[in-house]
């Protein structure tokens, strides 16, 4: 990233779930861009790194917590005047997440709080800064899946993140005349930590997930994070209730190509 792109000069961006993958490579270039960070972490060994690493700030956050959540945005309000960016972008897949035949009533629940509830709480909390200052800049994070159906569940991060995606676009809808941007970010395979896990280390399970990607390969956490840069910045101005795919071709798809 040239220092010579400097979108966001000045402006504050909350990242929920920054301290890995998606969100740390998102802290690092909207840090790069000129922002000032905030990052919200359940873990505060790798929040404060990452906080710490930007020249940022780190606010411990259960993303499920209503309480959490508000002085998440409180406290970037009272450190940089202003709530300019807000990437809802905590969420999770835990192996007990499988067939709706397979998963229980509390592996959906935990599921729904964590990946789609605390996009309502971020919201929530979030606008009323926004509204005060007659601009802002949301992105959540929905998913290729909230799009496109997988023949091997994972029922309810897709039902989720298709929630992420629909409430998205209401809200995106309902504050384009307040000077306020919402927009669904939708990565499709990414190699983050949590994804090599769950699916790379098996050559073969890895092999058959390629083979529904056009590019060929899995995204790069680095590539996900220039998307929300963009929809953070000013020349997305134009964009907002939209469904921003950075899925390597795969909603697009048919069959890939030979």
């Amino acid at each position: 990233m040239s220092s010579k792109c400097r979108r966001l000069e000045g402006r504050s961006a909350v990242i929920t779930g920054g301290g890995s993958g998606i969100g740390l490579a998102t802290a690092r270039r909207l840090a790069d861009e000129g922002a000032h960070v905030v990052i919200g972490d359940m873990d505060t060994s790798s929040g404060q790194a990452a906080a710490d690493e930007v020249n940022g700030m780190f606010v411990q956050c259960n993303v499920t917590d209503a309480g959490d959540v508000a002085e998440l945005f409180r406290a970037t309000k009272d450190r940089y005047g202003t709530v300019d960016i807000a990437f809802n972008n905590a969420g999770i897949s835990p192996p007990d997440d499988d067939s709706i035949l397979e998963t229980g009533i509390d592996a959906w629940r935990r599921v729904q709080e964590v990946n789609l509830t605390s996009v309502y709480l971020c919201c929530k909390e979030v606008l009323p800064y926004m509204l005060e200052q007659g601009k802002g800049s949301i992105i959540n994070t929905a998913s290729f899946v909230a799009t496109m159906a997988a023949a091997t569940s994972q029922i309810s991060y897709t039902a989720s993140k298709g929630g992420v995606l629909a409430m998205t676009r209401e809200l995106g809808v309902q504050f384009a005349r307040s000077g306020i941007r919402v927009n669904a970010l939708s990565p499709g395979p990414v190699a983050t930590p949590l994804l090599m896990e769950l699916f790379a280390k098996d050559p073969e399970r890895a092999a058959r997930r390629l083979v529904h990607i056009p590019v060929g390969r899995f995204g790069e956490p680095e590539e996900i994070a220039a998307a929300v840069a963009f929809l953070a910045s000013d020349d997305s101005s134009f964009i907002t209730a939209s469904n921003f795919l950075v899925d390597g071709g795969i909603s697009g798809a048919y069959v890939t190509p030979l």
